[in-house]
């Protein structure tokens, strides 16, 4: 309250309702209290300060407008008329009324909940003139008053935290050095060569020329300061042990983004193009999805917290009251019966991939119109959900953006903390659209448990070689293909399922390239062009590159089209496009918007033809082209993706005791997979200790030649409570009897039910080999 009148200019200020602050005072008989609120508002706001008058015929309502009529007269404070609006026309009142019910979870027969009347529905002048004849300075007061406003919300430029200020300079030259310096680094790190030998090198000024074109590209479109801010969260995150991805989508095209470690993929080694994440000609914001390990991303949140105080949220999600959803909550404020509303939902397609309006269900199922022409209830059901639906139903949170501003948030936009979430940062009230159009910027945070298992893994590894660094492995390395040839693929990222180690074994992968088009291929579409790929590769069938000029470009692919690079780069060779253009073009195929893509092919012909192409013979390249631009993946994404699928597959090769370990570890709970995993230490001829309260721990281990099976992966048996118990034998000595382990352990670490679980599982056995009369002795 202090703050509001603190902060008084250029602000109106109405009373409210009889259910707003100050009737609910009213209600509490605080008269006097809430004359004393009306003469400081008055006092400050002067005439800009209201008495609203409304007339719904809710309970107490009368009073209250005799009330405020007094305080008008006794302290000239203006008053002015209103209206409550929930819906726009009056036959939406039963509706709303049941939408009420589902947001407090009452029934709508229940007589001591909130219920309003039929009136707030969207007055026409009419009606409003005829309700307030009494009062004409109140319909006085509601005309004029627009008149008094001169403000509407506009979209703002992006909000972003001024880095200059921070580190000393401009935004736009810190990011050219930091970026120089990242490049001097890489090329020190990956090329062996000193920072002397740099200026007359051919391959670093082909670096160099590519990074400044990058860099006027972002300088020109205002985003130095993005670029710096996530930067900077991903070094915090790798100094301070935290597994992050190499990179994800299209932001690992950019060169700037791997010199300022954002990414860790080379866009010229993997022939990445800039202008697929970042296009000139194409205005939007760069959007940077990061991959962190699962485990430790509230790590970073809490750094972005520190850093940016009071600046930082998550993104609020809304849930919709969708066909099924509907019928469900509004049959169980009805009061139906469970089973009969539940009968009804199951007659509703539920298909998340395409999914229905309820009238399009409706429509298909004659099942559900015979009920709906038969029985009332039912036609009531139906009514009200029809009108219902699409509305939000409850808030959720955003799985992983995240907000940074320049200033408080508070000044932004509205912020939102669900007291029943344990989450360390407050959320918008704005939605992902509504808040970039506020000026805020999303930071994607991904959580990707496989990161972890490499973590763990290289941790594992590092007892037996402690300079063992997945950063520095080969991706040449013949012993990793001849593992993803043979197809066991087991625990591998992106490349485990059935249908892949069949795609594996057929391609016979030895490079790198391979593997970035199994990922891209491997989908709905492109997956009928395997065969051609392998056939190709395999030289039991001659690639097609369409035009001679096209074959530096579809070489690496055995002249299958795959990646959406590929159509850029086709646009720009043969056509003369410049890199926005040819993305441009791309987006057009990708969206199949016809008279978008006429346009752009007419401008593709011309272009082939002005370099010396037949008209004929550019119009029959863009339609082979075509449909293979619809299904083009995009190869930064593939090849970042690829690069986790390697250094698994790296990791299975040389240490598949210590990868399998972490692996089952990130699995604990999943029995299925533990199977799996099983089935595969034993075709690896890896001896397994089977589960030993003795000898196991609460996680998978692996030690020399033997391979400990985890007690927290026992069903029935929980992660912390068996750790506690592996700490006291690991404190105090073996469990020497049943007895011991009892005296000795925690009554809050193990219960009847967790005690069966170890006994059956045989954790026992060394203690006492009799497992039944254990059991029965519980």
């Amino acid at each position: 309250f202090d703050e509001l009148l603190e902060n008084s200019n250029g602000v109106s200020i109405f009373s409210g309702t009889i259910n707003g602050f100050f009737g609910r005072l009213y209600k509490k008989g605080k008269f006097s209290e809430i004359k004393k609120f009306y003469k400081n508002l008055k006092s400050k706001f002067e005439d800009r300060f209201y008495l609203e008058i409304q007339r719904h015929n809710d309970d107490n309502e009368i009073g209250f407008e005799k009330f405020n009529l007094a305080c008008s007269l006794e302290l000239e404070i203006p008053i002015i008329a209103t209206n409550e609006v929930f819906y726009m026309n009056k036959d939406m009142h039963e509706a709303h009324d049941a939408l009420i019910c589902i947001g407090n979870k009452t029934y709508v027969n229940d007589k001591n909940r909130l219920k309003f009347s039929d009136q707030h529905y969207f007055k026409e002048n009419l009606e409003m003139l005829e309700l307030f004849a009494d009062i004409p300075e109140a319909l006085e007061n509601n005309y004029n008053f627009p008149k008094r406003c001169s403000f509407r919300p506009l979209f703002s430029k992006p909000i972003l935290p001024n880095i200059s200020s921070e580190k000393g300079g401009d935004a736009s030259e810190i990011l050219r050095k930091e970026s120089l310096d990242g490049l001097i680094f890489k090329f020190k790190k990956f090329f062996n060569l000193e920072e002397s030998q740099l200026e007359n090198n051919e391959k670093f000024l082909q670096y160099k020329d590519r990074l400044d074109h990058e860099l006027d590209i972002i300088i020109e479109m205002k985003y130095s300061s993005y670029f710096l801010i996530v930067s900077d969260y991903i070094k915090w995150a790798k100094n301070s042990d935290i597994p992050v991805g190499p990179g994800r989508g299209s932001g690992a095209g950019s060169l700037v983004a791997w010199c300022l470690s954002i990414t860790d993929v080379d866009p010229i080694k993997f022939n990445l193009i800039f202008e697929r994440f970042l296009n000139p000609d194409r205005i939007s914001m760069p959007d940077f999805d990061i991959d962190f390990c699962e485990d430790k991303r509230d790590l970073v949140f809490e750094y972005l917290t520190k850093k940016y105080k009071d600046s930082v949220a998550h993104i609020i999600t809304f849930g919709k009251l969708k066909a099924r959803m509907v019928i469900r909550d509004v049959g169980r404020v009805l009061g139906l019966p469970y089973g009969f509303v539940d009968s009804i939902s199951k007659m509703i397609p539920f298909d998340p991939s395409r999914p229905q309006s309820l009238t399009q269900c409706i429509a298909g199922e004659p099942r559900l119109q015979k009920l709906i022409n038969e029985d009332t209830r039912v036609k009531k059901l139906t009514d009200l959900s029809l009108k219902l639906e699409g509305l939000n139903r409850n808030v959720a949170t955003h799985a992983a953006g995240v907000v940074i501003a320049d200033r408080k948030l508070t000044e932004v936009v509205p912020l939102y903390k669900d007291a029943a979430a344990n989450l360390l940062l407050p959320s918008t009230q704005f939605d992902m659209y509504s808040a970039e159009n506020a000026g805020l910027i999303k930071f994607d945070f991904l959580g990707l448990k496989t990161l972890t298992v490499i973590n763990n893994t290289q941790k594992l590894a590092q007892k037996k070689d402690k300079n063992f660094n997945i950063e520095n492995i080969s991706y040449e390395d013949p012993k990793v293909f001849e593992l993803l040839s043979s197809g066991n693929t087991v625990g591998l990222f992106q490349v485990e399922s059935a249908g892949m180690r069949d795609a594996l074994t057929h391609m016979k992968p030895n490079h790198i390239e391979d593997i970035i088009a199994l990922v891209a291929l491997y989908r709905p579409g492109p997956m009928s062009n395997i065969p051609t790929y392998n056939d190709c590769k395999h030289g039991r069938q001659t690639p097609d590159y369409l035009h001679p000029l096209l074959e530096d470009i579809l070489k690496p692919t055995y002249g299958v089209i795959i990646y959406q690079e590929q159509v850029m780069q086709i646009a720009q060779k043969l056509s003369g496009f410049t890199a926005g253009q040819a993305d441009l073009l791309r987006r057009a195929m990708g969206k199949k918007k016809r008279a978008e893509l006429e346009k752009q092919k007419q401008g593709f012909i011309a272009g082939a033809v002005k370099n010396g192409i037949g008209k004929d013979v550019a119009a029959g390249i863009f339609l082979k082209i075509e449909p293979f631009a619809e299904y083009g993946f995009n190869k930064s994404h593939a090849a970042a993706y690829a690069i986790i699928s390697y250094q698994t597959a790296y990791l299975k090769t040389y240490y598949p005791k210590e990868f399998i370990a972490a692996s089952m570890t990130m699995d604990l709970s999943n029995q299925n997979k533990l199977s799996e995993f099983y089935e595969e230490l034993k075709r690896l001829d890896i001896e397994v200790i089977r589960p030993d309260i003795n000898e196991c721990f609460a996680d998978f281990r692996t030690d020399n030649e033997k391979f400990y099976y985890a007690l927290g992966g026992i069903k029935a048996v929980g992660y912390e409570a068996i750790s506690n118990i592996v700490k006291e034998r690991l404190t105090n000595g073996k469990f020497k009897s049943i007895n011991d382990f009892l005296n000795r352990v925690s009554p809050k670490d193990i219960n009847k039910l967790q005690l069966e679980g170890l006994v059956k599982a045989g954790a026992f056995d060394s203690i006492n080999s009799n497992r039944q009369a254990l059991f029965n002795s519980i």
